[in-house]
């Protein structure tokens, strides 16, 4: 094949997947509702600055960079449910682009040839496209697109300062800045922040060359290092405020199971085709351990696609629970470019072998992808809506218990265009300073004692209507032995039910 011929295939072949991938992203976009991690940004992107800075780190694990962001975001552009989730499928477009320039700026580290390039490229941005994670967190409107996108970008910034460390440039520049951003963006985007500073701050260690260094780049280093844990305090004191509660009524549970379950997802290896990812990576391991400078990438690149996920789990088992495969979807950034570099960098027989397992790997995560477009949401709100329309009345009143579950209702009644008297119990979130415990692990929500469900039962607003809804999300985690709605039963009966997963609604009439 000519070199013009490869081109022109290989641009007709990136444009095939750029589309296959657009169309994954987009599909049921417009149709699927928030579930209620969605909608608990949708709800705080809706406040005002002073909310998402005062009120927020009261309750939330999370720092409010990303719910500003969300907000600016929606200021511009509007609060439909289209809208809100755009910041993130902008970010989840952007982000194969993101990964193949990592692996052009590889490639071109590596002294490889141009078809060689090329193919890395190629292989790279078509993975990026079908990768499972990737597609996925796409679609959400939380701060996991966002991240995934300023890890791919840090990632090519380290790859920059390598090689100008390298050829002996000193540390300051463009890609030492942008480096540091990305470092502190992904500290103030996600409580576990930390986790992603240790894997990015250890493979700038190692792109720094520090035997190389003169006194000025490390001033350079250590300056910037400091830089930004000292812009990060605030943050840490929100997470070190937050992190008893989280510990000692945390909803995670972790185990092996867990991990035999989620792990192949979280690297783009599910079922048998995880042999393919195993071909890939031996592949890569041994092009990259041939020379010094591909060992630097390769160790950069492993750090960064291991040692996050790593930690996560090592966290889960000495403190408390915090390992869920959205939360580390950014890992499959570096790992993509090691499995493309497996499949782009062999020469003779072995390319045949990368390029049959990039295509099997691929076609697997094709057929994950559409099948899981086609799967139910995380939480059918819209259905839900379905079944209560022709049974609800205008003077009906729908209670949330716990308080939280009025937040993907409401967020629903709004994409719908439907305006219901809805109560959250106790109050609406953050229902801060109203006792009980939280099972959670949120200060916003509680699961309230028998004394006070049975009083609010008995107020004038719940007593007055011919017809309440009961809404309860994890009524075996807040509501144990049914303690509210036996109270409300006291002078009602149960005429309808409706359950869908966590979604649980039930009628209670007036006897």
């Amino acid at each position: 094949m000519t070199a013009r011929s490869q081109t022109k295939t290989l641009i007709a072949g990136a444009l095939l997947v750029a589309a296959i991938g657009a169309v994954l992203r987009l599909w049921h976009i417009a149709s699927t509702p928030m579930w209620l991690d969605e909608a608990y940004s949708a709800y705080a992107a809706g406040k005002g600055f002073a909310f998402l800075w005062q009120v927020v780190p009261r309750y939330e694990t999370h720092p409010p960079f990303y719910y500003s962001l969300l907000r600016l975001w929606t200021l511009a552009f509007g609060d439909g449910l289209v809208a809100e989730r755009a910041l993130g499928l902008a970010a989840g477009l952007a982000t194969p682009f993101a990964i193949a320039w990592i692996a052009a700026a590889a490639g071109a580290w590596l002294d490889w040839d141009v078809p060689r390039r090329r193919a890395l490229v190629f292989v790279a941005f078509a993975l990026a496209c079908l990768a499972i994670p990737l597609v996925e967190m796409a679609r959400e409107v939380r701060p996991y697109p966002v991240m995934i996108l300023v890890f791919a970008l840090t990632t090519r910034a380290l790859i920059a300062i390598a090689r100008q460390r390298e050829a002996g440039r000193p540390l300051a520049g463009p890609a030492f800045a942008v480096y540091l951003v990305g470092l502190e963006s992904m500290l103030w985007l996600h409580n576990l922040g930390p986790l992603w500073a240790a894997a990015l701050g250890l493979a700038c260690l190692i792109a720094f060359q520090a035997h190389r260094a003169s006194w000025t780049d490390w001033g350079w280093f250590v300056g910037g290092h400091a830089a930004v844990a000292i812009l990060y305090l605030p943050a840490l004191a929100m997470l070190i405020d937050q992190a008893p509660t989280w510990v000692r009524s945390t909803w995670l549970s972790f185990g092996a199971q867990g991990l035999a379950d989620h792990l192949p997802v979280l690297y783009a290896v599910p079922g048998w085709q995880g042999l393919a990812a195993a071909v890939l990576l031996v592949l890569a391991i041994m092009i990259l351990v041939r020379q010094a400078r591909a060992q630097r990438l390769l160790t950069m690149l492993l750090i960064l696609a291991i040692l996050p996920t790593m930690l996560s789990i090592l966290l889960s088992i000495t403190i408390a629970p915090v390992f869920i495969t959205r939360t580390l979807t950014p890992v499959a950034v570096p790992w993509l470019v090691l499995l493309a570099i497996g499949a782009a960098g062999q020469r003779g027989k072995a390319a045949w072998l990368g390029a049959g397992a990039a295509l099997m790997l691929a076609a697997n995560m094709l057929a994950v992808d559409v099948q899981m477009r086609g799967s139910p949401p995380i939480q059918n709100w819209y259905g839900a809506l379905r079944w209560l329309q022709p049974r609800h009345r205008p003077d009906d009143l729908i209670l949330a218990y716990p308080n939280e579950g009025a937040l993907p209702l409401e967020r629903a009644l709004q994409d719908k265009a439907l305006a219901w008297r809805v109560m959250p119990v106790p109050v609406a979130v953050p229902a801060l300073d109203q006792g009980g415990w939280h099972p959670t692990g949120s200060r916003g929500v509680v699961s309230l004692p028998k004394a006070r469900l049975e009083a609010i039962a008995r107020s004038p607003r719940i007593a007055a209507p011919r017809r309440i809804w009961l809404l309860r999300l994890g009524n075996t985690t807040y509501d144990p032995g049914d303690m509210f709605l036996t109270a409300l039963r006291r002078d009602r009966r149960m005429t309808a039910r409706f359950v869908d997963g966590p979604i649980d609604i039930i009628a209670l009439d007036r006897k």
